[in-house]
């Protein structure tokens, strides 16, 4: 008997391809939201409970940064349900990616993505990022509404080799937090993304060390 198609499905595989991913990722993009929205109603992994929700405002808005995470290894801080660490591990298998929370209920729900899904290059580190001792072992980090620019860079940028990057995922208004980044942070680039689905407006911060 031919397997039911999941009802998120073709909206999915529309928003991958506007973003110019392979859809050949949807199936375990909508693996891993099953598994959050099941997990979800026990654990309170996310404030988000409707399903086709966090597929506009959880997976495809993490999946919007990926033209820009070209780098080797990321460390996801306060990754929370593993957001954006889990999704754009799926569509790069060959990244190295450290998912680190502090919170046990969650990193309890990493564990099993990483047993149901199989994601060898993912790793989950249960700690704060400030404690996490492996200076300068990453290319890039990221961090998903965790905190303002110099808070993210005060708790991870030890995390950074000397050409490593913070990939920050914003709103529209952030030229205060960019007049408060320490030296000898400054900024990179920033690049306004498209988010299949979602009305409100986002962007890519890229900091980087003078």
């Amino acid at each position: 008997m031919t397997k039911p198609q999941h009802p998120l499905h073709a909206q999915l595989c529309a928003g991958l391809a506007e973003l110019g991913l392979d859809t050949g990722f949807s199936q375990k993009l909508l693996d891993y939201l099953d598994l959050m929205a099941r997990w979800n109603k026990t654990y309170n992994l996310t404030a988000i409970r409707d399903p086709q929700d966090m597929l506009v405002k959880h997976l495809l808005d993490s999946l919007a940064m990926h033209p820009y995470f070209t780098q080797a290894n990321l460390a996801d801080l306060g990754t929370g349900p593993g957001l954006p660490g889990i999704p754009l591990a799926i569509i790069r298998p060959e990244a190295h990616i450290s998912l680190v929370e502090s919170n046990g209920k969650k990193t309890r729900f990493l564990r099993e993505v990483l047993r149901q899904l199989t994601l060898p290059n993912v790793r989950v580190i249960e700690s704060r990022a400030e404690a996490v001792a492996e200076h300068g072992q990453y290319q890039a980090i990221t961090a998903r509404a965790m905190d303002r620019l110099s808070g993210i860079l005060a708790v991870g940028g030890h995390l950074l080799d000397s050409n490593g990057v913070l990939l920050a995922m914003k709103g529209p208004a952030i030229q205060d937090e960019i007049a408060e980044l320490p030296e000898p942070w400054r900024v990179l680039a920033c690049h306004r993304l498209h988010v299949p689905g979602l009305v409100a407006e986002r962007q890519l911060v890229i900091i980087g060390r003078k």
